[in-house]
């Protein structure tokens, strides 16, 4: 018998499609089990030099929670290029004007910072409300 270890192939993937509710979830901890999916460690048949993750969908991103001094004391910071440019945000003033952008930018911070990541992060869908477009790709519950 063969000891050999199987290696995932692009075109062998069937892809599914996950549901996040944000309603009361941690945001951290929310981030870590969607980063998981969308690199695919969830599966046996994973490969670190292939994309196995699934899509993810976030809902009610406007209601989720971020614990102790967080909102107050992070800051998010952008720069312009120019000088004088630097942009300063607390997380609570980002998670209040753009939820969305915050969930997107804690789980990329936890995929690799590869090509293969910037594929990663395009099959995360979030949403600020509870409506969204995705109602036909029959969406699986996903315990975050």
């Amino acid at each position: 018998m063969p000891r050999q270890t199987t290696f995932a192939k692009t075109g062998d993937i069937k892809r599914r499609w996950r549901h996040v509710d944000a309603d009361g979830q941690i945001l951290g901890r929310m981030a870590v089990q969607i980063a998981t999916v969308l690199m695919g460690k969830h599966r046996p048949e994973y490969t670190p030099h292939v994309d196995t993750g699934d899509y993810v969908v976030v809902t009610n991103a406007e209601r989720v929670v971020v614990t102790g001094r967080k909102a107050d004391q992070r800051m998010l910071m952008r720069y312009s290029g120019y000088p004088g440019g630097l942009k300063t945000r607390t997380l609570g003033q980002e998670l209040e004007k753009f939820p969305e952008r915050a969930i997107e930018t804690a789980v990329r911070r936890m995929l690799p910072k590869t090509r293969m990541g910037r594929a990663m992060i395009k099959k995360l869908k979030v949403y600020r409300g509870s409506e969204h477009p995705h109602e036909s790709n029959c969406l699986e519950p996903l315990e975050a």
